[in-house]
């Protein structure tokens, strides 16, 4: 399959329809209330299905928002949206009602398709006031009785159970709908760690061009059909453009149940890959490292040499017989163990949307979970590079994927071009011509790009470097990673624009929360790694972890530095 040559999402999925055994499993959510399964025929007919109702609401390029948990209707509607010429905006169903109504008001939708009550009753305010709304679609039957709902004749479930009977020459007939690689697919919006979200216009070339890269990723990683797992929420540009990824290799896709469910899921699916945001891996290497921690005598040993062995293999240094004899047994003792908890057929596991702390990427790999670290933004569509899995440097994330070209400004800030960069920011023409000047995406992020092999290094986020008051720069995210990776704390902000030092926001872990004297020996301790203007003088425990739910987390699981300022303002300026 040549992705240069396709026009459009639709035809890459109908393409591979085509190849596929119709009838193989395609789609399954790992819901124990509905395990509904589709094979790649019922995608497909299902797909043809809702684009018939859309269609008959939605003139080309209206937007359609798009409000559900990861399920395999999800990825229907996305596709019958496309089918239908719309532009699909997603949304993150942990969003409040005033953050669905920014969108709305700002994307002005003709259509809304929403999973179920819980989802509807939080957009029904909203929906009932706008006239450009025309259909309101369920993926789940609804109660009629939502309190301030009034969707008579709008509101329509559409049963994706029942298959079409009716021959599909018809339906056919639309399926090079005169899509263009420049026509948006989709509206994807920013996390708004800053401030108001911004609408990401996307193009089916530019996911297209992403997918080429992705593909020489994963190649490598099997020889067989391969298996995912999506946990991460598809409203979120990383996971969006995974599921393209996912049509392209033919793969099976499970669904995850929900988050605490996670590891019960991975067991039952047995995925081959799967990719994750840093906080994913960062609460990973803390469990599986405490545990590790609580071994003793030769268990301990074998541990020792698990990592130790595996750091070597991960810099690709010479072994002697004896320790290859060693990595060998510790193959099969250690490294055997820890993938069965994953499943058993992990190959790798990929990360995006955040900085992974180089400490956690040479554990992950050396206790036999290879980690590839990538990089990318909502604005590229959205990956930019990735390690691949036969040369991991985890200092790094990776060479460029091929399609883009990359280089690095006078100041250090990481410029992209290519087809994969964004259209623009819906309705944000001033906003766009800010961030793209010549073709390059100015990205915010500040890196460098190492002679030997041509991989990106990420070194900071520009918007969230701390000027101190002597003009000094410095990286508030390098300081918070090595703090949270800390069995003590599980999050912090640091603080110190315009001031003589820096202070940190602590929230302890829950068996820490009243030793307060014990957390100022762990900070002491990580001072000793950091330089002088580095160090973090004075400190602030809280009791609320930053969160989805209190607005103080995006929900990528970054923090929303602004916010959780703004909020916190009294207790850290009374630490100076």
């Amino acid at each position: 399959m040549d992705l240069d040559k396709l026009n459009s999402l639709v035809e890459l999925f109908f393409y591979q329809v085509d190849k596929q055994n119709k009838e193989s499993i395609f789609l399954q959510w790992l819901n124990p209330n509905n395990k509904k399964t589709y094979t790649w025929e019922e995608t497909r007919q299902n797909i043809f299905k809702l684009s018939k109702v859309i269609k008959q609401n939605i003139k080309k390029g209206d937007r359609c928002l798009l409000v559900s948990e990861n399920r395999p209707e999800w990825f229907i509607s996305d596709l019958a949206i496309m089918l239908s010429g719309g532009i699909t905006v997603p949304a993150y169903t942990t969003y409040t009602e005033e953050d669905y109504k920014y969108l709305i008001e700002d994307c002005e939708p003709s259509l809304v398709i929403v999973s179920n009550n819980e989802m509807l009753t939080k957009l029904s305010n909203t929906i009932n006031k706008k006239d450009y709304i025309k259909k309101v679609i369920t993926l789940d039957e609804v109660n009629k009785v939502i309190s301030n709902l009034n969707l008579t004749n709008k509101e329509q479930y559409l049963d994706f159970g029942t298959i079409l009977k009716n021959n599909l020459l018809e339906e056919d007939k639309i399926k090079n709908n005169k899509l263009k690689r420049t026509s948006p697919a989709c509206i994807i919006y920013t996390s708004g760690t800053g401030g108001n979200p911004k609408g990401v216009i996307l193009s089916h070339g530019g996911i297209l061009n992403n997918l080429v890269g992705a593909c020489e990723i994963m190649r490598p990683l099997f020889n067989s059909r391969p298996v995912f797992l999506t946990w991460l929420p598809l409203s979120h540009s990383y996971e969006h453009c995974v599921q393209f990824a996912q049509i392209a290799v033919g793969a099976k896709v499970f669904y995850a149940d929900r988050i605490e469910k996670l590891l019960e899921n991975m067991s039952e699916s047995k995925p081959t890959i799967m990719t994750a945001v840093p906080r994913f891996y960062q609460n990973l290497y803390n469990k599986i490292n405490n545990n590790l921690k609580k071994q003793t005598g030769f268990k301990a040993k074998l541990i020792n040499a698990t990592l130790r062995l595996g750091n070597k293999k991960l810099l690709n240094q010479k072994m002697t017989f004896y320790e290859k004899l060693v990595d060998l047994i510790v193959e099969i003792l250690v490294r055997k163990k820890i993938k069965k908890q994953f499943g058993g057929n992990l190959k790798a596991f990929v990360s995006g949307g955040g900085a992974l702390d180089r400490e956690i990427g040479e554990f992950l790999n050396s206790v036999g979970l290879p980690t590839l670290q990538g990089y990318g933004l909502t604005e590229t569509s959205p990956v930019v590079s990735c390690n691949p899995i036969h040369k991991i440097k985890v200092e790094t994330v990776g060479p460029p994927f091929k399609g883009n070209e990359v280089k690095i400004a006078d100041d250090g800030e990481i410029l992209v071009k290519g087809e994969n960069v964004m259209l623009g920011y819906w309705n944000k023409k001033e906003e766009t011509d800010k961030v793209i000047i010549d073709g390059w995406l100015y990205t915010g992020d500040i890196g460098e790009i190492d002679q030997e092999d041509g991989y990106l290094k990420i070194t900071d986020r520009k918007k969230d470097i701390i000027v101190n008051a002597g003009g000094d720069n410095i990286s508030p995210a390098k300081i918070e990673n090595l703090i949270t990776n800390e069995t003590e704390i599980d999050q912090c902000m640091v603080y110190g624009d315009k001031k003589n030092y820096l202070v940190a926001l602590i929230v302890p872990s829950k068996d820490f929360v009243k030793e307060k004297e014990k957390i100022k020996i762990v900070i002491e301790k990580i001072n000793k790694k950091l330089t002088l203007l580095e160090k973090i003088k004075k400190i602030q425990l809280i009791d609320e972890n930053f969160s989805i739910e209190n607005g103080l987390m995006t929900p990528t699981m970054k923090v929303k530095r602004k916010k959780v300022t703004e909020k916190y303002k009294d207790q850290l300026e009374k630490l100076y």
